[in-house]
């Protein structure tokens, strides 16, 4: 699949003008039907103006190939993080409403739980044991203060969530330094937790938050990892365009001279 191409069918094409005599001649042809330019992304001759001109050094630097389709990927992760913090943030608001109206639930919740008693003894469930009906009275134990300290902590992580979606999804690189921080920290506890129980919910989650931080450490080059920032900047300017053809275009200006 060629990204560049599906890249420039959705948002246009890029086209640039160098000043190099010899450079230019690559990336510029006379038709019949006028002068086309070779678009940044990827590389198809476009007719007419170039939508931009100068030094070769100054060409916008243009995601093309597998950049692309990095991004894609990224922005995959991003609204991963925006469906997980709006449900943070619904449970937030769901423990925020009971601890507002905790005695009306739990009057309801005495009420009804003899009712479902004959039910359950047919489906072999005994109420009285069970640990989810415990766990329930114990939340019901829980003081205002607790309950509202904990809605405040869900919501501060799910701002967390959101803010590492808009980082990813922007692809700025404070966004990635952003989430393999915030990620990391979760690790520990999404290990736990499988040492717990384990399910495929929390395998998944586990697998998605390590496979994000791996392939940010290594493909983005944080934290000094293959060289950092330079080594990951120089890379994506060796692959433009501008850069190849410059390359190809040296040796003959070397043979030239």
């Amino acid at each position: 699949m060629d990204w560049s191409l599906l890249k420039c069918a959705r948002k246009g094409h890029i086209t640039y003008a160098p000043d190099e005599p010899a450079l230019r001649d690559r990336m510029h042809v006379a038709t019949p039907a006028g002068e086309a330019w070779r678009c940044l992304r990827c590389g198809t001759y476009v007719h007419g103006e170039p939508h931009g001109g100068g030094p070769a050094d100054h060409a916008p630097l243009v995601m093309r190939g597998r950049e692309l389709r990095d991004q894609l990927l990224m922005r995959f992760f991003a609204l991963e993080r925006v469906i997980r913090g709006l449900l943070i943030v619904a449970a937030a608001y769901g423990v925020w409403r009971f601890s507002a109206n905790r005695g009306s639930i739990q009057r309801a919740f005495e009420k009804d739980v003899p009712l479902l008693k004959p039910l359950a003894n047919q489906v072999g469930w005994d109420l009285d044991h069970s640990r989810i009906v415990e766990s329930i009275h114990h939340v019901f134990t829980l003081k205002s203060t607790t309950l509202t300290w904990f809605a405040i902590g869900l919501l501060a992580y799910a701002v967390i969530e959101l803010i590492e979606a808009v980082g990813l999804w922007l692809g700025q690189r404070w966004g990635e330094y952003f989430a393999v921080v915030a990620t990391s920290f979760g690790l520990p506890l999404e290990i736990y937790e499988l040492t717990e129980r384990i399910t495929a919910v929390r395998i998944g989650a586990l697998t998605i938050n390590l496979g994000l931080v791996l392939y940010l450490l290594i493909s983005k080059r944080l934290f000094g990892i293959r060289g950092g920032k330079e080594a990951y900047e120089a890379k994506r300017r060796g692959e433009s365009l501008i850069e190849v053809e410059q390359a190809a275009v040296s040796p003959h200006a070397e043979t030239a001279g």
